[in-house]
């Protein structure tokens, strides 16, 4: 006959395998820096400035990003994009390449 008996390797086991998943002290304060640095560049700024290096324009260093909102619609966002070297307009819609036209 079986019975549901908690035996004392039962709770071993168990203390065991939640202990292995409980942080360490150092890879919690390491997950801390790395979402703190990945938060930096998640900004509109900084992701325009990734999307418009990957097609081959140079931002050295994003300013500001603005969004224009005359020549925005609904799953196109148009963006003006001011670096340290050039100003862009970034057009952006949904899974597709965006169009950039250099300013000034």
């Amino acid at each position: 006959m079986h019975r549901n008996v908690v035996t004392p390797v039962h709770l071993f086991a168990g203390i065991v395998l939640f202990a292995a998943l409980l942080p360490t002290e150092s890879r919690y304060h390491t997950d801390l820096m790395i979402s703190a640095a990945q938060a930096a560049d998640e900004t509109p700024k900084g992701t325009l400035a990734a999307q418009i290096r990957t097609q081959g324009f140079a931002c050295d260093r994003p300013l500001r990003a603005t969004r224009d909102a005359k020549r925005s619609r609904p799953d196109y966002a148009v963006w003006v994009l001011k670096c340290g070297n050039a100003t862009y307009r970034v057009s952006r819609a949904p899974d597709m390449a965006a169009k950039v036209l250099p300013l000034e």
